[in-house]
């Protein structure tokens, strides 16, 4: 893992947003993985500006998102769906052709997890994760436990996911997860790992510390050999 200490948000986004932009002009048609929330918002708004200096970049790219709050309305704007239009399917002109994505409401959850899974199979691996670090060290939304699964899955959510900021004010909260398991994840040729945001100074220091457990899903990043880990600077003082 390739730890880079970043002074201020700012710097980690614009960092972050070079890695991705370098692999583009590499692949053009590589697929990018999309999380959602605080940690990458910084890195959408830079890719954002980049797609209107040069759109071209930007014109052969697929995006697969990494989860969803399941049981919830499409476009509740609290929704990793209307995340990610907002934040980087719309700027970047992504086509729905060229992206790949879980139902927020699905009938059947565990069907719509076997067609993520299925898709991805076939168009596959994923070249760039992208991924934030959890509250609790879920990684997207596969929580600690005694097993992890492989495969996209219906995650129960721990006490502290259903506490994150996209969902914390809403009155009826979401029921389950739908996620990109473990193995699909470290599967990506290449991981961007964004280490930000208040309260996770503690669970930062306890993931830099490299030791490999189910207890704390994203130190399995530790075992992959393509990892950018990108800290911002205020988690350690």
């Amino acid at each position: 893992m390739n730890i880079t200490y970043c002074k201020d948000f700012q710097e980690m986004s614009s960092f972050s947003a070079s890695l991705v932009k370098d692999e583009l002009e590499k692949k053009p048609r590589l697929l990018l993985c999309a999380a959602t929330g605080a940690s990458p918002d910084g890195l959408y708004q830079e890719l954002a500006i980049k797609a209107k200096e040069k759109p071209e970049i930007f014109k052969l790219l697929r995006i697969i998102k990494l989860d969803e709050w399941g049981g919830i309305p499409e476009m509740h704007p609290v929704s990793c769906e209307y995340f990610l239009q907002k934040k980087l399917l719309m700027p970047l002109h992504i086509s729905p052709d060229r992206y790949i994505s879980f139902h927020s409401d699905p009938d059947d959850p565990k069907e719509e997890c076997l067609r993520i899974s299925t898709r991805l199979k076939r168009e596959g691996p994923i070249d760039i994760c992208i991924l934030g670090l959890g509250a609790n060290g879920h990684l997207a939304l596969n929580e600690p436990g005694p097993q992890l699964q492989a495969k996209a899955h219906v995650a129960s959510l721990s006490e502290k996911s259903l506490q994150h900021a996209m969902i914390a004010s809403m009155e009826n909260l979401p029921g389950y997860g739908l996620t990109l398991g473990m193995e699909e994840i470290l599967s990506s040729r290449k991981i961007i790992m964004l280490v930000s945001g208040p309260g996770k100074k503690e669970i930062a220091g306890k993931f830099l510390e490299g030791k490999v457990s189910n207890d704390l899903p994203a130190s399995h990043l530790w075992q992959h050999p393509n990892v950018e880990c990108l800290v911002e600077q205020s988690l350690l003082n």
